[in-house]
């Protein structure tokens, strides 16, 4: 019998505010577990579960996550969220690749174990689960996501399904909130992100402090 191999897109989405270090490790391993033929980076132009703008503008964070993945040839970056208006809601995202793509390519959504437990919660989330593969990175030994409150508003076979496709990432402990933080006290934040993306974020003097003029002087 003849063994056709599926053809897998993962998609990454996030405000990548900035991409750092444990992105693109936890994106490595995603793309590795999954057997995927490439992995998009999907920087949003407005997340619709932040209360806050990103810091640094589109236009800064395409060109870092570019950067951050040069070395990596089976990931990429999408900018069709930033050249659509509006909130950057997934489920859009997800049909615009399927019309991309067909039905000859499994999608893979992939998101955190935090966002998932409120992922009923999201912009018509049972179309969106019906319409890709949603996949939830665990930090490795984490405890395992609660589905209850998925299944009770999305039903037992859609909480089954995402407790099904679990993947257990490398522990990165990286957050891009405390790296704003951290650079606007002017400290040095190279070992949490690939040396092009530093390099790029002092010539442009991104997230420094607001009375910044140019580019920021790091301890």
């Amino acid at each position: 019998m003849l063994c056709v191999m599926t053809r897998r897109i993962v998609l990454f989405g996030g405000s990548f505010d900035p991409i750092h270090v444990g992105h693109t490790t936890v994106a490595r391993a995603a793309c590795e577990h999954l057997e995927a033929e490439r992995l998009l980076f999907i920087p949003a132009r407005r997340s619709p579960h932040k209360h806050r703008e990103p810091i640094a503008d589109g236009a800064d964070r395409l060109a870092m996550i570019h950067l951050a993945i040069a070395d990596h040839p089976r990931l990429d970056v999408s900018d069709c969220e930033l050249r659509r208006a509006g909130p950057s809601y997934t489920l859009d995202t997800v049909r615009t690749f399927r019309r991309m793509y067909g039905d000859a390519v499994e999608l893979c959504w992939l998101v955190g174990a935090d966002a998932a437990r409120d992922l009923h919660r999201w912009h018509r989330a049972a179309e969106l689960l019906d319409a890709c593969r949603v996949c939830v990175m665990r930090r490795g030994g984490a405890p395992a996501p609660d589905w209850s409150p998925v299944a009770r508003a999305l039903g037992r076979e859609r909480a089954d399904a995402l407790a099904a496709n679990v993947i257990e990432t490398p522990l990165v402990d990286v957050s891009s909130s405390a790296i704003r933080a951290d650079l606007a006290r002017g400290k040095d934040v190279s070992d949490r992100l690939a040396p092009a993306v530093w390099d790029y974020i002092r010539r442009r003097g991104l997230y420094g402090p607001q009375n910044a003029a140019g580019p920021v002087v790091f301890d």
